[in-house]
């Protein structure tokens, strides 16, 4: 199943890349299908077993207007929704099952000097990631399209750490949340090597909810520094945490995308994917 999923995900990928360069014309099914060298058949089938929805209604969620509506909602702030009925709505999950720590001074200053660090690889709907953990909690999780260059870089992160590849329960709670019914996750403890500063905008990250966006602007504003955008954005563009810490759910105020550390395509694809699992084909 996994497997398929990566294989569908190349060619998804492939999919949206067209789109995005192509999404003033709005491409029918059978163009983008045609680009795959696919059957407009083959393809439909394939994209919804990945997306859960149509290729149609995936590029409505990827598209511009649809981020543009997100941000204009008239509702509660992003950061004051409240749990009405459990995780009936799975949109607040992260408020409720991500519990992080950040590393002391000490940790921070000497390199992860004293700390073991086990990693393992395993497979997402978004490609191959990487999830590192201390004894405390997950401290690394990245996409690793080649796998000597993800562990070069946990590496370059912890530069005086010990490494072993070796799974754990961290490492296992925080891959569940690709595959398990997200009313029954467990508690993913964080263990996270940043500055203070960088600790509250990742903490601000994770309260925004499954298939919403929100813009730097709105995040500089939610933890009281109306001013620091663009120190906000710096601080997004660090986060050790792929996923977990939703920093693929901060767009532009215009509605664009923007970049993304593990590039702008699984970007794009994420957010469509989240917005499908979240909404369907409401």
């Amino acid at each position: 199943m996994q497997e398929q999923q990566q294989i569908n995900f190349k060619r998804i990928a492939e999919a949206i890349d067209y789109i995005k360069m192509n999404f003033k014309s709005q491409p029918r099914l059978e163009e983008i299908a045609t680009h795959l060298h696919m059957s407009p058949h083959h393809f439909q089938r394939m994209f919804t077993d990945w997306a859960g929805t149509s290729p149609k209604k995936f590029l409505q969620y990827i598209s511009v207007e649809y981020a543009k509506q997100l941000l204009s909602e008239k509702k509660n702030t992003l950061f004051e929704t409240t749990i009405e009925s459990g995780l009936s709505g799975s949109g607040r999950l992260h408020d409720l099952f991500i519990k992080i720590e950040g590393m002391t001074p000490g940790e921070f200053k000497n390199g992860g000097e004293n700390l073991l660090i086990k990693y393992s690889f395993f497979e997402s709907p978004f490609g191959k990631i990487l999830v590192a953990s201390t004894p405390k909690g997950i401290c690394s999780l990245s996409f690793a399209d080649e796998e000597i260059d993800a562990i070069a870089s946990l590496q370059n992160k912890f530069p005086n750490a010990s490494f072993e590849n070796a799974t754990d329960n961290f490492q296992k709670d925080a891959v569940s949340i690709f595959s398990a019914d997200w009313r029954n996750l467990p508690l993913i403890k964080l263990h996270l090597k940043g500055t203070g500063f960088q600790l509250k905008v990742w903490e601000a990250l994770l309260k925004i909810p499954a298939g919403e966006l929100t813009t730097y602007g709105k995040l500089a504003g939610q933890i009281k520094m109306p001013n620091a955008s663009r120190a906000v954005g710096t601080a997004v563009g660090a986060n050790p945490i792929a996923w977990l810490i939703p920093c693929h759910r901060v767009i532009q105020s215009s509605g664009i995308f923007g970049g993304y550390h593990w590039g702008t395509t699984r970007k794009a694809a994420i957010i469509g994917w989240e917005a499908a699992k979240i909404y369907g084909d409401e």
